[in-house]
């Protein structure tokens, strides 16, 4: 597999496409200076205690308070709870290696006996805000680096379930235990599998730095404020995507590439050569022909081959996708075996829409009915198959007695929108177009214009319902025009036309107007 990553900047934001063997499978766009992005620490302050819900808003600064439930404040909180405390200013500092770690929440808990209105907590953002919803927040702090993630107040060592070497695991444990300082753990990433002993230990230390370099956030501000920002949309699929698979790390801003190009140098110096500036005069998403599929696969409607398409809904509560045939037939194919094929071709492209829009949440897809078990089963297999390289967590369920298959999906961000469609060239996105009369007027001053000038004939290219009024009446409004001025107009009527657009040409074809 050739996988390739289009950066495009520009003042307001910044679009990453990454692309596998020239298909783009994901979209991700990151406002510049938008904040509030996922696995940023914030000092907060509790705005309101919800015991029905057993939950609290805390004010982070975003428009609306954030969301934290008592199972979000994690088992550690008594003892995030008293670093915060002593790292407040005016308070005498504490880090965690020599703290003395207090005892864990219980799993049954109520949120008011930990939290009262006016409390400073330290919280992370784990889903942003979404639609009229603010930010999802927790309690439970990590750091993510390329190997491990970083979890403080523990001493325990995890390793990904996708390493299923037992000498690998105890290696990577062995490498870990080495430098951790004390009440740190870590969570062995899948890409540590790979990596030197050297790498994993340095990744560590400088996550055990960041966290230092919060605490010190922490002692000179007030709440609201952010302690610390995650890295950049661009570096974060880097640090969890790259590998020898990629081809290229093309971006168009100076700026970005030298920046994109340290990070590399740092975390894989051997494909710092794969960051590369972009000069030309098209725009990037063009020249590596992003933005026509971006055109086509984010529309409502996405076709598929061999005239089978999919419809593709997005409400406040769900997603829905609806998979039609369209005009496929085989006559040399039973009904059934035919099905199959349109539900399979589907099941791929639904696997990629779901990673190229970032959709979460709850998705039915309405498959087209099939009569056999097996059938069904193996549309169950190839789907989770498909969604097996998905980084977000999700569920599928079998196909119900209606055909229907629900996923869940992990939704950290909204949905990835893009404006697919173009503004009506006639009334200019209003909604609303100029009265009959007016372009009658239209019409007849262009006319006289071009006969004062000698023109002798006009052709004019019009719409059919233009082209029915001005031939309406006795003696019509074309015949009016061609006594009045001494000039032959001929009337062309065209459904290619704009409802109001009018073409004036001569004999050849050529437009009279310039």
């Amino acid at each position: 597999m050739n996988r390739e990553l289009i950066i495009n900047v520009n003042p307001t934001e910044v679009s990453i496409a990454l692309c596998e063997d020239k298909v783009l499978v994901e979209l991700n766009k990151e406002q510049c200076q938008a904040g509030f992005s996922v696995g940023d620490i914030y000092l907060g302050k509790v705005r309101k205690i919800m015991p029905g819900l057993n939950a609290a808003f805390v004010n982070i600064g975003h428009e609306k308070d954030a969301f934290i439930h008592y199972l979000d404040l994690g088992a550690n909180y008594r003892s995030l709870d008293k670093l915060v405390a002593s790292n407040l200013p005016g308070k005498r500092s504490l880090r965690v290696e020599a703290m003395k770690l207090e005892p864990q929440l219980e799993k049954e808990g109520r949120i008011g006996d930990h939290l009262k209105v006016g409390d400073l907590v330290m919280v992370q953002i784990a889903k942003e805000a979404i639609s009229t919803k603010g930010p999802r927040l927790t309690a439970d702090i990590s750091l993510a680096g390329r190997n491990v993630v970083l979890v403080p107040f523990t001493s325990k060592v995890f390793v990904s379930t996708k390493i299923r070497s037992n000498a690998a695991k105890k290696r990577l444990r062995k490498v870990a235990q080495e430098v951790l300082p004390p009440n740190f753990g870590v969570i062995i990433r899948t890409a540590a599998a790979d990596a030197e002993d050297i790498d994993i230990m340095q990744d560590i230390l400088s996550l055990v730095e960041r966290w230092n370099t919060t605490l010190a956030e922490l002692r000179k501000s007030e709440a609201p404020a952010r302690l610390m920002s995650e890295m950049s949309r661009v570096n974060t699929i880097i640090r969890d995507s790259l590998n020898d698979t990629f081809s290229q790390i093309m971006v168009d801003d100076e700026t970005m590439y030298n920046e994109i190009r340290s990070y590399v140098h740092v975390i894989k110096p051997e494909m710092e050569r794969l960051v590369k500036l972009y000069k030309g005069k098209v725009p990037i998403f063009e020249q590596f022909d992003v933005a026509k599929q971006i055109k086509s696969l984010f529309a409502k409607y996405v076709s598929l081959k061999r005239g089978a398409y999919l419809i593709i809904e997005h409400t406040e509560a769900m997603h829905v996708i609806d998979v039609n045939s369209g005009n496929r037939t085989k006559k040399d194919e039973s009904q059934e075996q035919t099905v199959l094929e349109v539900n399979l071709a589907a099941a791929k492209e639904i696997a990629r829409q779901l990673r190229l829009r970032d959709m979460g949440g709850i998705v039915i897809v309405d498959f087209i009915d099939m009569a056999k078990a097996q059938s069904r089963q193996m549309l169950l297999t190839e789907m989770q198959q498909l969604m097996a390289t998905d980084k977000a967590k999700h569920t599928i369920l079998p196909l119900s007695k209606f055909g229907l298959m629900q996923i869940t999906r992990q939704r950290v961000r909204p949905i990835a929108m893009e404006e697919t469609s173009d503004v009506c060239p006639t009334c200019h996105g209003t909604g609303k177009v100029g009265p009959t009369i007016l372009l009658e007027q239209k019409i007849e001053g262009q006319i006289q214009l071009l006969a004062e000038k000698g023109v002798k004939f006009v052709e004019l290219r019009v719409s059919p319902y233009v082209a029915a009024y001005l031939k309406r009446g006795i003696p019509s409004r074309r015949m009016r025009w061609i006594f009045k001025y001494k000039i032959r107009i001929k009337l062309t009527s065209d459904s290619s036309v704009g409802m109001i657009d009018v073409s004036y040409l001569d004999k050849k074809g050529k437009s009279l107007l310039y």
